[in-house]
Protein backbone atom coordinates (compact mmCIF):
# COMPACT_ATOMS: atom_id res chain seq x y z
CA UNK A 1 0.00 0.00 0.00
CA UNK A 2 1.30 3.43 -0.91
CA UNK A 3 1.36 5.51 2.28
CA UNK A 4 1.88 9.19 1.45
CA UNK A 5 0.02 10.73 4.37
CA UNK A 6 -0.87 9.51 7.86
CA UNK A 7 -3.23 10.92 10.46
CA UNK A 8 -1.80 10.55 13.92
CA UNK A 9 -4.00 10.72 17.00
CA UNK A 10 -2.22 11.43 20.29
CA UNK A 11 -2.36 13.25 23.59
CA UNK A 12 -2.30 16.97 24.20
CA UNK A 13 -0.58 15.98 27.46
CA UNK A 14 2.99 14.64 27.51
CA UNK A 15 2.05 11.82 29.89
CA UNK A 16 4.21 10.62 32.76
CA UNK A 17 6.76 8.56 30.83
CA UNK A 18 9.28 10.53 28.74
CA UNK A 19 9.21 7.65 26.25
CA UNK A 20 5.82 8.90 24.99
CA UNK A 21 7.19 12.19 23.67
CA UNK A 22 10.56 10.63 22.82
CA UNK A 23 9.04 7.99 20.56
CA UNK A 24 6.59 10.53 19.11
CA UNK A 25 9.70 12.45 17.99
CA UNK A 26 11.11 9.27 16.44
CA UNK A 27 7.88 8.80 14.47
CA UNK A 28 7.88 12.46 13.39
CA UNK A 29 11.45 12.23 12.11
CA UNK A 30 10.71 8.94 10.32
CA UNK A 31 7.69 10.41 8.55
CA UNK A 32 9.75 13.38 7.36
CA UNK A 33 12.61 11.15 6.19
CA UNK A 34 10.18 8.93 4.24
CA UNK A 35 8.37 11.90 2.70
CA UNK A 36 5.11 10.95 4.42
CA UNK A 37 2.87 13.91 5.22
CA UNK A 38 1.68 14.16 8.82
CA UNK A 39 -1.87 15.20 9.65
CA UNK A 40 -2.64 15.66 13.33
CA UNK A 41 -4.82 17.67 15.71
CA UNK A 42 -2.80 20.88 15.40
CA UNK A 43 -1.85 21.49 19.03
CA UNK A 44 1.40 22.98 20.32
CA UNK A 45 1.41 20.92 23.54
CA UNK A 46 2.08 17.39 24.78
CA UNK A 47 2.74 14.37 22.60
CA UNK A 48 1.16 16.30 19.73
CA UNK A 49 3.83 19.00 19.84
CA UNK A 50 6.71 16.52 20.12
CA UNK A 51 5.46 14.68 17.03
CA UNK A 52 4.87 17.80 14.91
CA UNK A 53 8.08 19.58 15.91
CA UNK A 54 10.25 16.54 15.14
CA UNK A 55 8.65 16.15 11.71
CA UNK A 56 9.08 19.85 10.95
CA UNK A 57 12.71 19.87 12.14
CA UNK A 58 13.50 17.24 9.49
CA UNK A 59 11.73 19.20 6.75
CA UNK A 60 8.48 17.25 6.89
CA UNK A 61 5.08 18.44 5.75
CA UNK A 62 2.74 18.84 8.76
CA UNK A 63 -0.95 19.69 8.55
CA UNK A 64 -2.85 20.63 11.72
CA UNK A 65 -6.63 20.31 11.86
CA UNK A 66 -8.44 21.94 14.78
CA UNK A 67 -12.04 22.96 15.50
CA UNK A 68 -12.41 26.69 15.99
CA UNK A 69 -13.58 26.28 19.61
CA UNK A 70 -10.29 24.54 20.49
CA UNK A 71 -7.89 26.90 18.72
CA UNK A 72 -7.24 29.05 21.80
CA UNK A 73 -7.87 26.33 24.39
CA UNK A 74 -5.46 23.76 22.94
CA UNK A 75 -2.80 26.30 22.07
CA UNK A 76 -2.73 25.90 18.31
CA UNK A 77 0.67 25.28 16.72
CA UNK A 78 1.47 28.29 14.52
CA UNK A 79 4.59 26.90 12.84
CA UNK A 80 2.99 24.17 10.73
CA UNK A 81 3.15 23.69 6.97
CA UNK A 82 -0.62 24.10 6.90
CA UNK A 83 -3.23 24.77 9.59
CA UNK A 84 -6.91 24.16 8.94
CA UNK A 85 -9.66 25.43 11.22
CA UNK A 86 -12.92 23.49 11.00
CA UNK A 87 -16.31 23.97 12.61
CA UNK A 88 -16.55 20.89 14.82
CA UNK A 89 -14.87 17.74 16.08
CA UNK A 90 -16.89 15.77 13.51
CA UNK A 91 -15.46 17.92 10.72
CA UNK A 92 -11.95 17.48 12.16
CA UNK A 93 -12.22 13.69 12.14
CA UNK A 94 -13.75 13.63 8.65
CA UNK A 95 -11.05 15.87 7.16
CA UNK A 96 -8.21 13.96 8.84
CA UNK A 97 -9.68 10.70 7.51
CA UNK A 98 -10.08 12.12 4.01
CA UNK A 99 -6.48 13.36 3.84
CA UNK A 100 -4.82 10.20 5.20
CA UNK A 101 -3.70 6.90 3.71
CA UNK A 102 -3.44 5.39 7.21
CA UNK A 103 -4.10 6.13 10.87
CA UNK A 104 -1.84 5.83 13.90
CA UNK A 105 -2.63 6.23 17.58
CA UNK A 106 0.11 7.19 20.03
CA UNK A 107 -0.46 7.39 23.78
CA UNK A 108 -3.32 9.70 24.61
CA UNK A 109 -6.68 9.80 26.32
CA UNK A 110 -10.35 9.56 25.44
CA UNK A 111 -10.08 11.81 22.36
CA UNK A 112 -7.24 9.72 20.94
CA UNK A 113 -9.23 6.52 21.43
CA UNK A 114 -12.39 8.09 20.00
CA UNK A 115 -10.58 9.12 16.82
CA UNK A 116 -8.88 5.75 16.38
CA UNK A 117 -11.97 3.67 17.10
CA UNK A 118 -14.07 5.68 14.67
CA UNK A 119 -11.71 5.21 11.70
CA UNK A 120 -11.15 1.55 12.64
CA UNK A 121 -14.94 1.05 12.69
CA UNK A 122 -15.19 2.69 9.26
CA UNK A 123 -12.59 0.21 7.98
CA UNK A 124 -14.46 -2.70 9.54
CA UNK A 125 -17.62 -1.53 7.77
CA UNK A 126 -15.78 -1.41 4.45
CA UNK A 127 -15.92 2.39 4.14
CA UNK A 128 -12.15 2.49 3.57
CA UNK A 129 -9.28 0.04 3.18
CA UNK A 130 -6.65 2.09 5.02
CA UNK A 131 -4.50 0.65 7.82
CA UNK A 132 -5.11 1.60 11.45
CA UNK A 133 -2.44 1.08 14.05
CA UNK A 134 -1.21 1.53 17.57
CA UNK A 135 2.36 2.57 18.28
CA UNK A 136 2.65 0.74 21.59
CA UNK A 137 5.19 3.00 23.28
CA UNK A 138 6.41 1.69 26.65
CA UNK A 139 3.62 -0.93 26.61
CA UNK A 140 1.03 1.86 26.96
CA UNK A 141 -1.59 0.00 24.92
CA UNK A 142 -1.02 -3.48 26.42
CA UNK A 143 -4.22 -3.36 28.53
CA UNK A 144 -6.24 -2.18 25.51
CA UNK A 145 -4.81 -4.93 23.29
CA UNK A 146 -5.61 -7.51 26.00
CA UNK A 147 -9.17 -6.19 26.19
CA UNK A 148 -9.59 -6.38 22.39
CA UNK A 149 -8.31 -9.96 22.42
CA UNK A 150 -10.80 -10.70 25.23
CA UNK A 151 -13.61 -9.19 23.13
CA UNK A 152 -12.61 -11.59 20.32
CA UNK A 153 -12.66 -14.58 22.65
CA UNK A 154 -16.09 -13.51 23.95
CA UNK A 155 -17.51 -13.22 20.41
CA UNK A 156 -17.96 -9.44 20.22
CA UNK A 157 -15.17 -8.75 17.71
CA UNK A 158 -14.35 -11.06 14.82
CA UNK A 159 -10.69 -12.09 14.62
CA UNK A 160 -10.44 -10.71 11.08
CA UNK A 161 -11.55 -7.29 12.34
CA UNK A 162 -9.22 -7.41 15.35
CA UNK A 163 -6.36 -8.19 12.96
CA UNK A 164 -7.12 -4.99 11.05
CA UNK A 165 -5.60 -3.04 13.96
CA UNK A 166 -1.83 -3.17 13.49
CA UNK A 167 0.09 -3.07 16.78
CA UNK A 168 3.82 -2.36 16.73
CA UNK A 169 6.50 -1.49 19.27
CA UNK A 170 8.52 0.80 16.98
CA UNK A 171 7.71 3.47 14.41
CA UNK A 172 9.81 1.68 11.80
CA UNK A 173 7.90 -1.58 12.29
CA UNK A 174 4.53 0.17 12.16
CA UNK A 175 5.27 2.05 8.93
CA UNK A 176 6.66 -1.12 7.33
CA UNK A 177 3.53 -3.05 8.29
CA UNK A 178 1.35 -0.24 6.92
CA UNK A 179 3.14 -0.51 3.57
CA UNK A 180 2.36 -4.26 3.49
CA UNK A 181 -1.24 -3.88 4.73
CA UNK A 182 -3.98 -5.61 2.79
CA UNK A 183 -7.54 -4.91 4.00
CA UNK A 184 -9.76 -7.92 4.61
CA UNK A 185 -11.97 -8.94 1.68
CA UNK A 186 -15.17 -8.90 3.74
CA UNK A 187 -16.51 -6.06 5.82
CA UNK A 188 -18.76 -6.47 8.87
Amino acid sequence: MDIRCVSVYCGSSPGRDEAYTGQARVLGRLLAERGIKLVYGGANVGVMRALADACLERGGNVVGVMPKHLVAREKAHRGLSEFRVVGSMHERKALMAELADGFIALPGGVGTLDELFEVWTWGQLGLHGKPCGLLNIASYFDPLVAFLDHAVSEGFIKAVHRDMLVVAETAEELISRFAAYVPPAAGK
